[in-house]
């Protein structure tokens, strides 16, 4: 066990909250951001509160991310962010699709990622940390007229540019790409699809290379 932390969003369900066992499990401590603190403090818990921090955040809301990183670092040394939490769409589609849905849509997946990263990296220079996104298949191929893939593809293009600029004092960036994945994401169940577990020895994957490696993308999906 170390004291080296990691500050992960979207951590109340599904991959973040699979994600945040895998890595107490490596030995992580783990700073948990969601809205639902409830259940932050259930996983809290389970996990140990000397292993595991609840921060209640809404990725949204800067201040919010702000302070989920200063509480992240006061807990342990920052050493990796997964800037996991997302939206998805209500309706496919652009001509059926819901302008509301799309504004928190773009507001989550994409202004909330940024905020998150931005506010970390400070942290993470210090520590030559590790940044670590999830961004989908659906943003690396083409699906008619998914406002949602489009906010994924954003995420793969602002995680190569990310690596360049961390890059310059040996941080790293990683994408996660997952497929279809059985989680609460979803109104109905997926049993053909990955499990969240799958995605978080993923990030552990990555996490877990030698300095000298960064691995960029790593691209789950289910047989």
């Amino acid at each position: 066990m170390t004291d080296r932390t990691i500050l992960i969003t979207g951590a109340s369900t599904g991959i973040g909250e699979a994600t945040a066992r895998a890595a107490v499990a490596a030995g992580w401590k783990v700073a948990l951001a969601a809205r639902s603190k409830d259940k932050l403090e259930a996983l809290v818990e389970e996990l140990g509160p000397d292993r595991a921090r609840a921060i209640a955040c809404d990725v949204t809301r800067e201040a919010d991310v702000e302070l989920a990183v200063k509480l992240a670092a006061e807990f342990g040394p920052l050493a990796a962010v997964f800037a996991n939490a997302g939206l998805g769409s209500t309706r496919p589609g652009v001509e059926e699709g819901e302008p509301a849905n799309w504004r928190r849509m773009l507001d989550v997946n994409i202004w909330g990622l940024m905020m998150t990263v931005h506010h970390a990296l400070p942290e993470l220079r210090r520590h030559k940390g590790h940044v670590v996104l999830t961004g989908s298949n659906a943003g690396r191929r083409t699906i008619k007229g998914s406002i949602y893939g489009a906010t994924k593809w954003f995420v793969h293009g602002f995680g190569r540019n990310l690596a360049e600029e961390m890059k310059e004092w040996g941080g790293r960036c990683t994408v996660i790409a997952p497929g279809l994945v059985d989680t609460p994401f979803f109104d109905s169940p997926k049993p053909d699809g990955l499990q969240a577990d799958d995605v978080a020895r993923a990030v552990l994957y990555a996490l877990e290379q030698p300095a000298r490696v960064n691995v960029g993308e790593v691209l789950v999906t289910p047989l």
